[in-house]
């Protein structure tokens, strides 16, 4: 029997890995991979970045209890996954595929080398409930609407992941090198024991997800995005031992099938994060110039003096991660209260997010503007003032992220341009001072933005 190579790369983990299993039975000897891409390090902030480096020393780990050693090295992998195929005489390369645009070029940059030396390249899907091309139509297409694609997903079989094999693996590359992570940046603990963890945790929970998922001060969802983002808990192994048995369990792996959607979408919509799905969109007109760039910083920075989207963006900057429901608003505010382009958002999401990821970004970010294939309508306009008031009325999450306000009463604290001025010098509030006035006025900015997309359509 021959050598593998094992090129982990959003699947940093053992168990229910598709191309860890297939490799492992295979194979007489498994190479275990890591390269370290600097473009994509770079493109991660410091939270990701954290949480991928201790996800990838979890691995490490991991192998050197089996016997092994994770071989890491540092650049274009386009290089050195030919060049740790030349230095072992591998006769195959096992991976588990991706989605983004940039995944599919760097992969066709290895196919080619590898094809020239006759390696095989063995590719498996390990990053989705159901890979693309699995949930179709009676026509053969993927569905444009989630409804009928949720139907069809929800009605497939998983596909039980092989047992590994008895290969060896090479423990003979000295131990794993990997780049030291910011130590000012705190992360929870990564690896497939911490993933298994905070599922085990969820589960206890996630009976109530149904009323508990949109309340932003309150532990209602699993906190497994960013180990679904990086591999370490198989999307399939989570679907499976949640299931569906009751309300709660159900409405989680819904979301499960939506992540699958915007997966098979980005595949056939490859400039998802440059282009509408709805091309007539990309006609909008956004604001641009300074005003525009002011306010653009201003909602980066959580200073746009409305309190539930500058909560949720100072929890992005602090901790790499939003809760869901203040990503819709926050999103929103900037698409349909400051007009500027969803894209925009889109990037200063997926860089800061500890699960960023192109497919899921930028389709919520498109589903939000309106301008996806199973988009809210472009009225459908969020009131972060509203919503605020609805899933965060006592105000536990916006004390929390915007402790200036803390001394405001619950319902001033949703509004504080709307206080009495004794009651706001009462907390200690300045507006313009100690916190921003309202940098637009909603219902004015809800009628701009409506104009702005029947202009677009028309």
């Amino acid at each position: 029997m021959s050598t593998g190579v094992v090129w982990f790369r959003r699947d940093l983990r053992l168990a229910d890995n598709p191309a860890w299993a297939a490799a492992t039975r295979q194979h007489r000897q498994v190479v275990p991979l890591l390269v370290v891409e600097p473009r994509l390090l770079a493109a991660a902030g410091p939270h990701r970045r954290a949480r991928f480096l201790a996800a990838a020393a979890a691995l490490a780990a991991d192998l050197a209890d089996a016997g092994g050693q994770l071989h890491v090295h540092e650049g274009d992998a386009a290089t050195i996954v030919p060049r740790v195929v030349s230095a072992f005489d591998a006769a195959a390369v096992h991976y588990n595929d991706d989605v983004s645009r940039w995944s599919i070029a760097r992969d066709g940059r290895v196919a080619a080398d590898l094809a020239s030396s006759g390696t095989a390249l063995d590719r498996h899907w390990g990053t989705l409930v159901h890979p693309p091309g699995s949930v179709l139509t009676r026509a053969g297409t993927l569905s444009k609407v989630f409804t009928p694609f949720h139907r069809a997903w929800h009605t497939r079989p998983l596909d039980p992941v092989a047992p590994p094999g008895d290969a060896s693996i090479t423990d003979d590359s000295g131990p794993a090198v990997l780049p030291r992570p910011d130590a000012s940046v705190a992360t929870e603990p990564g690896g497939e024991a911490a993933a298994a963890a905070r599922l085990t945790r969820f589960l206890d929970i996630v009976d109530d997800y149904p009323t508990t998922r949109d309340l932003p001060a309150v532990e209602g969802t699993s906190g497994l995005s960013a180990d679904l983002r990086l591999g370490t808990i198989a999307p399939a192994h989570v679907a499976e031992v949640v299931g569906t048995a009751t309300e709660g369990r159900a409405a989680f792996v819904r979301q499960l099938a939506w992540r699958d959607w915007w997966a098979h979408t980005t595949l056939e919509h490859p400039d998802i994060d440059r282009h509408s799905i709805r091309p007539a969109y990309d006609a909008i007109v956004w604001d641009t110039g300074p005003e525009a760039d002011q306010h653009f910083t201003a909602w980066c920075e959580g200073r746009t003096g409305f309190p539930i989207v500058d909560a949720g963006m100072r929890q992005l900057t602090a901790t790499g991660w939003m809760h869901n429901r203040v990503r819709m608003i926050a999103a929103s505010f900037l698409v349909k209260d400051l007009g500027i382009d969803w894209r925009r958002g889109e990037r200063w999401f997926r860089r800061l997010l500890i699960d960023g990821d192109v497919a899921q970004n930028a389709g919520n970010w498109q589903w939000v503007a309106g301008t996806g294939p199973d988009a809210a309508p472009y009225f459908r306009i969020f009131n972060p003032v509203a919503q605020s008031r609805r899933f965060d009325p006592h105000g536990h999450y916006v004390r929390r992220w915007v402790p200036e306000l803390a001394g405001l009463d619950d319902e001033a604290l949703h509004a504080p341009w709307e206080a009495p001025p004794l009651e706001l010098a009462a907390a200690g509030v300045v507006l313009g001072d100690t916190y921003p006035p309202p940098l637009v006025d909603h219902a004015e900015a809800r009628e701009i933005t409506m104009a702005r997309y029947r202009d677009a359509v028309s």
